[in-house]
Order: C-alpha cells, then structure tokens, then sequence
C-alpha cells in the first residue's frame, strides 16, 4: 500500500469528512513532510483559517487512536500526528527502512515559546512568502529584507517562516538583551553545528560556517536564515555590517531579515556579488494586500478563537452591528497595524469599549507604546527641543514639514532634522507640495503621546509653544491675505 492509500484509509476509519480528507492528503503528500498552512490554503483555494479550523477537526477525531494529541497545547500537534502516522505506515510494510531522524530540522528552544506566541494569530501575508520564494528562485544567494513600522507584523512572518519550515533563526529582543551580535554569533553556530554535523568550527566565524554547512547542502535545498528585529540590535559604530553579517555568501546561502525603517545612513548592510531585495510593508502597491490581511484577521478572530469569539459576537449582536461593517470599521481604526489589534480585539470582546470611538489604550497596547517611548528617549530627562519638537507634532496632528517644525520651535532646521532622523520609525513621512512631512506613524500612538504628563498642555513650556503654533498660522494668514 502506498502512503497516499494509507492516509485514505485513516481518513475513512476514523470517519473525516471530504474536506477534511482533502486537507490531510494536501498536508502529507510524503511521510516526511513538514506542514505549511500557507500552500495548503493556496493549493486548495482556501483561506488559512479554514486550513486551520480542519486540522482541528482532524485532531479532535484522532484522539482516541493518538492519545499524544489530547496532551498537547497549541503548536506541536501535526507533528505528533504525523509521527503516528508514519509509524503505523512502516508497521504495515515492514519492508520499508525508517529514515535517520537525527539530523531533522528543529526550531531551537531558546525561540519555542516566542514563535508559537507570534503565530497563534497568524494569517495571510501570503504576498510576503511569495516574494521571498521568488527570490529564492532568481538569485543564486542573497539578503531579503521585510521593512515594516512598529505593529505591522514583522516578527510573525519570520516566526511563520521558522515554523514552516524549521529555519534557522535569532531573534533580536531589546528588553531581554539578547541583542548583540556575540550572542548571536553562539547561537547561528550551535544551530548550523547541529544541522550540519560541522566538525572543529566551535571558534568559527559566520563566513566560515557558512562555507562549511553549503558543502553539506543536498538536493539543492536552501540554506535559510531567518534573523528578526535588525533595528534593536545593539552594536558599537563602525563600518562593519550589523551583527558582522558576511558581505559574500557561498551559492544556495540566504538570509531573510526583518526591521523597522531606518534613519538615512544607518542600513549597515554592505554585500559583494550576493543580491539584496528589500520589501517595505508600507508601499502603496502593498495596500490592498495589507487591508485584505488585516480583515483577514479581524474575521479569524470573529469565526476561530476559542478565547474571544463568543464576546465579539455578543458585542455585535448587542449593537445590531453587521458583521462585516465591524470588521471594515475595525480594520479602519487600525490603520494595518496588526498590534493594535492584537490587544484591542480582546478589549472588544471583554467589554473594555461601548463604541467604535475605541479612545482607552488597553494595557498591553499602553506596554508596548512605552517602549517606544524609552526607546525615543523621552524617559530620561529629555533635552527642552525634543519635548518642543514633539509638542509640535501632537498638538498639529497632521503631516508638517521641518521647516514649518524649527520655526515654530525657534530652533535650527538642521538640529531639527537630527532629531526627526532619530525618531524615523515613530513618524510617518510623505511628500506634499514637494515637501516631506512628518506625523505620528499611528493614531493610538498619538493618544498616548497625549496622556504624557511632560506634554501637558497646563506646564508653562507647553503654553508657550502652543502661543508660538497661533502665532505660526497667523504669520502664515497675514502672508496669505498680502498675497
């Protein structure tokens, strides 16, 4: 028998429906196979969420057969059950040599938690992996860069790469000061030491483990490196690449990276003969897919969690609200950052808000903004111009241009300039009237900048910056009427 009559045969006797059978025979085409939600949704023409909602079924009706799956929580469940099946295959045809599971890919603990936490939400981005799988399929080797501000979902698409395809990854966290490049030089050589069994490279740099695990590389696979969060490592200058990434790369060797927008001069990534793709969450040509995502995860969240469905129907029903007209008005407020909604949605359906106005931060979201706060450095004693500076852009709320910034300000452009550089991934920069202009990156973003007491609109310093806004828009007016 042969493993796709085999996996017909269990899908019968433990009584899965046709749609349920078809996604286990599309998730298992080979025994070795490691499950991607992504290409199941697409081969079938599905959403991932209904892959999702199958494979609970599949589990739920395996249960007695695999007792294991009862026992474990989240993420992890495919590969028990293809483990019982695998086994069971190799019992009816005993003539079959079970392969050396010794070297399989595995995501490193010290990522585990992290990753299952990233992913538990996950959906779509599909428009992502399909670059980076072209990518991989044009050049011979090279760095691909996901550009994205805070909240878009950068780390999740690496997280769900990883999973996928059991990459090897780091994963830079400022808070926990695992951001330096010696800690992840460790890490990447344990991992490709065990991946690749590399023998006398404990002192090894990047260059030569690479070398060394692209000799090993079989059946043309790729070798991948999966590396989050570029913009919170922390390294002395210098004219070395961040995290001393190598500027050649051996053939079939890639790294796909993740990061927030830099300021100008800060890329740190300098390569020779290995190609470099970046792809900026934020491109207009990326809009439709990045709305289409987010509603994608506004209706998961409606139709699949277990933790919150039933209190967002509720908060619908008691408002006679059209399920899609909340999900197109949720997805407005949320301006494609998946963050907000992250810990808004919950807030929705634990009864934080009465209304659409959704004005309270809630606490998690209140978290996270501090960290952008520290990492502006607003909480030490900040300098007198950039409390100014940021006064002027959450007082006028819409996009300003420096010019318009220093002189309000009383201040010079160019000193101006450095500090917007500084908060490059907090502001939100467009061209208008060929200038560029700046505003808060996200609307919450600015409710919370609002509620900081140093912004305080009753402090003295406050009052006469909002004197010098009045007599900015009555200069311009005055030159207005001359004209």
């Amino acid at each position: 028998m042969d493993w796709r009559d085999f996996l017909s045969q269990e899908a019968g006797r433990h009584g899965l429906s046709p749609e349920q059978k078809e996604t286990l025979l599309a998730a298992l085409p080979r025994e070795d196979a490691q499950i991607n939600q992504l290409n199941i949704a697409s081969d079938l023409n599905i959403t991932e969420a209904t892959v999702k909602s199958r494979f609970a079924g599949i589990y739920k009706k395996f249960q007695v057969s695999c007792p294991d799956l009862t026992k474990q929580q989240g993420a992890g469940k495919f590969e028990i059950l293809r483990t019982y099946m695998k086994e069971n295959y190799y019992q009816l045809n005993k003539n079959i040599p079970v392969s050396n599971p010794v070297t399989s890919p595995k995501i490193p603990t010290d990522f585990e938690v992290l990753i299952q936490e990233k992913i538990r939400w996950f959906c779509g981005r599909k428009f992502v992996f399909d670059a980076f799988k072209d990518f991989l399929n044009t050049y011979p080797k090279g760095y691909f860069t996901v550009i994205g501000d805070a909240g878009m979902g950068k780390s999740a698409i690496a997280a769900k790469y990883i999973d996928e395809n059991k990459a090897i990854c780091y994963f830079n966290v400022l808070q926990e000061r695992n951001n330096r490049p010696e800690l992840f030089i460790k890490s990447i050589r344990q991992q490709l030491i065990n991946r690749y069994q590399l023998e006398n490279a404990e002192n090894d740099d990047l260059s030569a483990l690479l070398i060394k695990a692209s000799s090993k590389i079989t059946n043309n696979e790729p070798l991948v490196i999966v590396i989050d969060a570029l913009d919170e490592v922390e390294q002395a200058p210098g004219a070395e690449n961040i995290l001393y990434l190598p500027k050649t790369l051996p053939d079939k060797v890639y790294f796909l990276l993740t990061r927030r927008r830099y300021e100008p001069g800060k890329k740190r990534l300098y390569t020779e003969g290995a190609e470099q793709i970046e792809l900026d969450l934020n491109a207009s040509r990326y809009n439709k897919d990045n709305r289409d995502d987010i509603q994608e995860y506004i209706r998961f969240f409606l139709n699949h969690d277990v933790d919150y469905k039933a209190g967002l129907l509720k908060w619908i029903e008691d408002r006679d609200i059209n399920s899609e007209a909340f999900v197109e008005q949720v997805a407005a407020k949320s301006e494609s950052n998946f963050m907000y909604l992250r810990y808004v949605l919950p807030g929705i359906a634990k009864g934080e808000y009465n209304d659409f106005n959704l004005k309270q931060l809630p606490d998690g979201l209140q978290q996270y903004y501090q960290t952008h706060w520290v990492r502006m450095n607003m909480d030490s004693v900040p300098n007198k111009i950039m409390v100014i500076i940021l006064y002027i852009l959450v007082e006028i709320g819409t996009p300003i241009p420096c010019e318009m910034i220093a002189d309000i300000a009383q201040e010079d452009e160019y000193e101006v300039q450095q500090i917007l550089n500084k908060w490059f991934e907090y502001l939100k920069q467009q061209r208008i009237d060929r200038d560029t202009c700046y505003s808060i990156y996200h609307a919450s973003f600015l409710d919370f900048l609002k509620s900081k007491p140093i912004l305080d609109t009753k402090r003295q310093l406050i009052k006469e910056v909002n004197q010098r806004i009045v007599d900015y828009w009555e200069r311009e007016n005055d030159e207005d009427d001359e004209n």
